[in-house]
């Protein structure tokens, strides 16, 4: 049998970034961004180890809660703005060496940038390195979207220069763009090198550079908080077949009857104001309620389940037409036994909500929603995450994401 090879893969994640601060820790689309490549890592069959390498203690923390190693704190030196990747790598290599006396055969690199990768991409990677014993490297790649054989320089004269030639065709940026050569861009999903080549040529990739290929739905790089804001957008509508740090996130179900709603910090802002007298007060946002009149008049049932007694959730419930429960302090069973009182089938069911309590009704219903400001938790295990908070649209925000499915189906 031949020896299953022992391939390291190296998370790098300095503190520093002056982008997104905190970037590498900050939440995206419900997780630490760390956390998707930790995961990605973790998932592979090709994947030996995973470790963290980082100046900062906070990400340190974040990285082994989601089971990635950090044997060393990297020196503020190799944390730079203008830090390459090599001496990252090849201090990581050498203080494994030196310390455990530990030597992998291969090495991954994840960069946590790129968040969203299909869930096959490393050991495919891994797998062109081990059938191509002669290859330095394998880096992820993409069809490139502008064809740089029309693209150009300007000389010093002010005049165009074409940027590249090609054999056989004199004039490649006047010939058609199926007749040119395909071109790729390199991602950050993904790199596998040999250890010797960043130990030796001082290099990431060596000589020899073969191409995973990936689908340029996955194309992700975030530098901005715009990147940022788009490639959240990209997970929640997309439904890309992804690495998820989380539980397994379902499709949308085929039809919705019932919507579920909770009260607090969806109805609501979850912020409460007190008088003199102790009486409660709560807001509640208009747009949603015209939502959930469009949703019932499309046909869509709707419910509200609460753990709130305040007599604000009757009178809310009730202004906008919707039956309700409250004071309840197992929403599960609630749940269960509305569906089967009301011959609601719990694979047409959808559940709305925010916090801890809510977690019990995920499994029984066909698809979750939290809003945008839910406990880190409900974000984790939702199948989708509003943009919208709580009290401010997320219930309209649903209300129109269900119609605008019935209308395209």
């Amino acid at each position: 049998m031949v020896e299953k090879p022992e391939v390291l893969a190296i998370i790098p994640a300095r503190g520093g970034s002056k982008g997104i601060p905190g970037k590498n820790i900050r939440d995206f689309a419900g997780f630490p961004l760390i956390a998707y490549s930790i995961v990605a890592a973790r998932q592979s069959e090709g994947v030996t180890r995973v470790i963290v390498s980082t100046d900062s203690p906070e990400i340190s923390d974040v990285a082994k809660k989601f089971g990635a190693e950090v044997p060393f704190i990297r020196p503020a030196s190799l944390a730079e703005d203008t830090t390459p990747d090599q001496p990252v790598f090849l201090h990581a290599l050498n203080w494994l060496a030196e310390n455990e006396d530990y030597r992998p055969d291969l090495v991954v690199q994840l960069r946590p940038t790129s968040p969203i990768r299909p869930l096959d991409l490393i050991d495919r990677a891994v797998e062109i390195m081990s059938e191509n014993p002669d290859a330095d490297s394998v880096r992820g790649v993409v069809p490139a979207g502008q064809n740089p054989h029309k693209m150009w320089r300007i000389a010093a004269d002010g005049k165009l220069i074409p940027l590249l030639t090609v054999a056989g065709i004199d004039e490649p940026y006047n010939a058609p763009r199926q007749s040119l050569p395909p071109v790729y861009w390199q991602t950050g999903h993904i790199d596998v090198i040999r250890p010797e080549v960043i130990l030796k040529k001082g290099s990431m990739s060596g000589d020899v550079i073969l191409p995973v290929l990936i689908d340029p739905d996955y194309m992700v790089d975030i530098d901005n908080l715009g990147d940022w804001a788009r490639y959240e957008w990209v997970v929640r509508e997309k439904n890309l077949e992804m690495v998820w740090p989380g539980s397994k996130k379902r499709h949308w179900p085929e039809k919705i009857s019932l919507v579920v709603f909770d009260f607090d910090g969806v109805l609501t802002d979850d912020r409460v104001w007190v008088n003199q007298d102790g009486e409660e007060f709560v807001a509640a946002n208009r747009s949603d309620g015209a939502g959930i009149r469009l949703l019932l008049n499309g046909g869509v049932k709707a419910v509200i389940i609460s753990t709130e007694v305040n007599p604000v959730v009757a009178s809310r419930a009730k202004k906008i037409g919707l039956p309700y429960f409250q004071g309840i302090g197992d929403k599960r069973r609630t749940l269960l036994s509305y569906l089967e009182t009301e011959g609601c089938l719990a694979e047409e069911t959808v559940y709305v909500g925010n916090d801890l309590n809510d977690l019990p009704c995920f499994p029984i219903v066909a698809f979750t929603f939290a809003v945008a400001d839910a406990h880190e938790e409900v974000l984790r295990q939702a199948d989708h995450v509003l943009m919208k908070k709580g009290g401010y649209g997320a219930v309209r925000e649903v209300c129109d994401m269900i119609l605008r499915k019935y209308e395209q189906s």
